[in-house]
């Protein structure tokens, strides 16, 4: 829990948000079961799968980023 306050903690928490959404968006069945609905915590959902497609490039070089920095600077 104490991870959770710490800016280390949060980047990694939001890239693995944006990495499942992305993920989950990509599933069809799921696509229309979770990330439907675009107010309230699945909408949050929803703008994550959005900002993991869009940004595919980006997201995937700061998640390498992040899992150098946690493996090697930590």
């Amino acid at each position: 829990l104490p991870a959770v306050y710490s800016l280390d903690g949060l980047l990694v928490f939001g890239l693995l948000l944006v990495c499942t959404c992305a993920y989950l968006r990509k599933v069809p069945r799921l696509r229309a079961w979770l990330l439907s609905e675009r107010r309230g915590v699945w909408g949050v959902c929803h703008k994550a799968a959005v900002i993991g497609t869009r940004l595919h490039v980006a997201v995937s070089v700061s998640c390498l980023l992040m899992a150098f920095y946690v493996l090697v600077g930590k």
